[in-house]
């Protein structure tokens, strides 16, 4: 049986990804400043390896934001919610923590006209409404 990782270890670890990605960083120049391996840069990223208080100051430091902004959301996602125990939950967005995500987050943020975003996000939620459509669609055929 596989361990899962503490989600609060992955809350932490996929904010230290989210803060190099907008930096630029890659995990092999974040080791080098670290003293890591890009290796060890993933497992923490993944929340597989758990970060002792004196590596987040470290890595605070290196990211340049507080230790405290590793823990930015976790009070809301961990409080009193069913299924925290067992990791059953995702506690970061997917969005942010893939490439993708992450340029499409730059590309928007550069975007100065707020109706332009707003149109924007009106598009991204239509499309995203068609598609779950036509998912349960399929769904209803193949279950006929």
């Amino acid at each position: 049986m596989t361990k899962q990782p503490n989600p609060i270890d992955q809350h932490v670890g996929s904010r230290v990804r989210v803060r190099r990605a907008v930096l630029g960083l890659t995990q092999e120049k974040l080791g080098l400043a670290l003293g890591l391996t890009f290796q060890q840069v993933q497992k923490y990223e993944k929340g597989t390896n758990r970060i002792g208080a004196s590596r987040l100051q470290a890595i605070s430091k290196v990211l340049e934001v507080p230790p405290s902004y590793f823990f930015e959301g976790a009070t809301e996602i961990l409080g009193d919610t069913p299924g925290f125990a067992d990791g059953s939950r995702t506690f970061v967005p997917d969005l942010v923590t893939t490439a993708e995500g992450l340029a499409l987050n730059r590309a928007f943020a550069r975007i100065i006209d707020p109706k332009v975003r707003k149109r924007l996000v009106d598009l991204v939620i239509q499309i995203a409404e068609s598609q779950a459509d036509g998912i349960s669609d399929t769904a209803t055929q193949s279950s006929v």
